[in-house]
């Protein structure tokens, strides 16, 4: 069990941030801030709580003290960007600048070789065979860079820091210009990291997991300058849509130029734990998203198979609608819950959620989940159909 992380943690490598490229003053001055306001959506209003006893745990179970997020349980101690980007975000729902510093820091140092502005994050970090720490793995992953450039963008709006804000824009283009690319009949697509995804000439592989809509609006409403933000929402909806021809989306898909997406031989064309955040991506959406009635219809045969078993599938094939034997694990459950309540199903999202707080000692992956699905079923966070954060903590005055 890691020690937690402490509220006053040292910040000051990160406040006092000196952007090394050239420019950066430029991105951050054409941020906008002119935002809804809590309270200015449909959405379910936000309610202010003095902790959260989720996240208090999670610090304490698996973030070190000098902002590490660690798989306890992985024979390499290893960290992955997504924990960092993870992190990051719930230290601003929670209104913990200290702490998202301190996750900064470390992430930043370790992972980008000191500067987030000039290069994407390793997504893998852990102990080699010989006993050292080290990056594993220098290829980064997408998702991540969208989620840290995502946070830091918000956290330079409502903490009014901006250097937070230039580190944001910087790396927000980059995975742009590094993590995407124009698919001949699809359009830019993201792609989930800079190599290793384009096998031949005429195909790519895709993770439809990895592009959250409200992460991407988000982006763009901060960066309106860049016009390629709401083409790359455009065919992130299409790539939802498409590769979902049974309303189960697949952990991993292939695309051949000019002929759409296939099944992913890899991975079987399976929906497990990588597919299982698309519909909780998909509830958690803005009440005035454009895309939130297609997609909660398009995957009404989740919510469908969860009415009928109890629970969400562990596995499933997204071809023939074929599940595996097992059900998902409580993490499952937690990401459900969005879904279900913005469908309308209420009994179900509450039977999920309950199944979820069953849970006595869940892992990393399972407690990032339920952090996401029941942190949002409390009303600690809601994203505005813009993409813009609306966190409970922040416009209560909680956190430290």
């Amino acid at each position: 069990m890691m020690a937690r992380v402490s509220p006053r943690a040292l910040c000051a490598a990160s406040i006092g941030f000196v952007l090394s490229v050239a420019g950066a003053k430029a991105f951050a001055a054409s941020v906008t801030d002119d935002t809804p306001r809590i309270g200015s959506t449909a959405d379910r209003p936000l309610v202010c709580a003095s902790s959260w006893m989720r996240w208090e745990n999670f610090k304490r179970d698996f973030i070190s003290k000098d902002g590490r997020v660690i798989d306890v349980g992985s024979a390499d101690a290893r960290t992955v960007s997504e924990g960092q980007s993870y992190a990051l975000f719930f230290a601003l729902v929670a209104n913990e600048r200290a702490v998202f510093d301190t996750i900064l820091h470390w992430t930043e140092d370790k992972l980008a070789q000191g500067d987030l502005t000039s290069h994407l994050p390793a997504w893998l970090w852990g102990r080699d065979d010989a006993g050292q720490l080290r990056v594993l793995d220098a290829n980064p992953a997408s998702d991540a860079d969208l989620w840290i450039a995502y946070a830091l963008l918000e956290a330079g709006r409502v903490w009014g820091e901006r250097s937070y804000t230039a580190r944001g824009a910087m790396l927000a283009t980059r995975v742009l210009d590094d993590e995407a690319a124009t698919l001949p009949g699809l359009g830019l697509t993201l792609l989930p990291g800079p190599t290793g995804f384009h096998p031949a000439a005429d195909t790519w592989r895709v993770n439809p997991s990895y592009g959250p809509l409200q992460v991407i609006r988000g982006i763009g409403t901060r960066l309106p300058g860049d016009a390629r933000w709401p083409r790359l929402a455009a065919t992130s909806v299409r790539m939802l849509i498409d590769t979902a021809p049974r309303g189960f989306s697949p952990d991993w898909a292939m695309y051949r130029a000019n002929q759409g997406f296939a099944g992913d031989q890899q991975t079987q064309a399976e929906s497990a734990y990588n597919a299982i955040r698309v519909y909780l991506w998909a509830g958690m959406l803005g009440e005035g998203d454009a895309a939130r009635t297609e997609l909660l219809e398009h995957f009404a045969p989740f919510a469908a198979h969860i009415e009928r078993h109890g629970a969400p599938p562990e596995r499933i094939d997204t071809q023939t609608g074929k599940p595996g034997e097992n059900d998902g694990n409580a993490g499952f459950s937690a990401a459900a819950v969005p879904f279900l309540a913005a469908r309308g199903e209420r009994a179900l999202a509450d039977a999920q959620a309950a199944r979820a707080e069953r849970e006595s000692a869940p892992g990393y992956y399972t407690s990032v989940l339920t952090l996401f699905g029941l942190g949002w079923r409390e009303g600690r966070f809601r994203f505005a159909s813009d993409g813009t954060l609306k966190a409970a903590a922040l416009e209560c005055g909680a956190g430290r």
